[in-house]
């Protein structure tokens, strides 16, 4: 059955037909007679750089087997390369593959105290806190208190200092601490390594 060209005020009816109106199959980047533009900047390694006629540009494209790729169609006029289509896809997945590898992702530990934490479930969290800290973890570290132990945010403050002291050869503190809601918070971060 042949498919009627979509009229006005009628939508696509699948994904495929919804893809082409926007801009470009796949990638999000236009080529060749889905360009718009009257007139496009080329760049690249094979032509020679400059403004031309789009159909100008079409010719050059096709001239080499190759397809006009639209890179920055928010510049005035466009700027397009002309590339072999499937190779331009293939290094912008391989570009933000290094990207994301690149990147490193910050892990926070979070440890949790109470008023009045006595000494040996301190020291147990405190050596869960080391071992974060050598792995290369952020730490964040709190006393929570529950209905009238607010009244002990002294008793809090003091411990978490204390924390923050015993950890120095470990970490540094980011962040002193402070009371937000029934929490009180310091932050400590991993030093790096000499």
């Amino acid at each position: 059955m042949a498919k009627l060209p979509l009229g006005a005020g009628q939508k696509p009816n699948n994904a495929r037909e919804q893809k082409k109106d926007n801009k470009g199959p796949r990638g999000g980047f236009a080529i060749n007679e889905q360009i718009r533009s009257r007139e496009v900047r080329l760049v690249g390694d094979n032509v020679e750089q400059g403004v031309y006629p789009i159909a100008e540009a079409l010719h050059i494209a096709e001239s080499q087997g190759l397809d006009l790729i639209e890179i920055s169609a928010s510049a005035n006029p466009p700027v397009c390369k002309v590339l072999d289509y499937q190779k331009f896809l293939y290094q912008q997945k391989k570009r933000l593959k290094e990207q994301k590898a690149k990147s490193t992702k910050v892990v926070v530990k979070e440890i949790r105290f109470g008023p009045q934490t006595d000494d040996h479930d301190y020291n147990f969290k405190l050596k869960h806190a080391m071992g974060f800290l050598k792995e290369g973890a952020k730490v964040k570290a709190y006393v929570f208190f529950r209905g009238r132990s607010i009244l002990f945010k002294e008793q809090g403050e003091v411990l978490l200092l204390r924390f923050a002291n015993d950890l120095e050869d470990y970490g540094k503190v980011e962040q002193m601490p402070v009371l937000e809601g029934k929490r009180m918070i310091i932050m400590l971060s991993p030093k790096k390594a000499k």
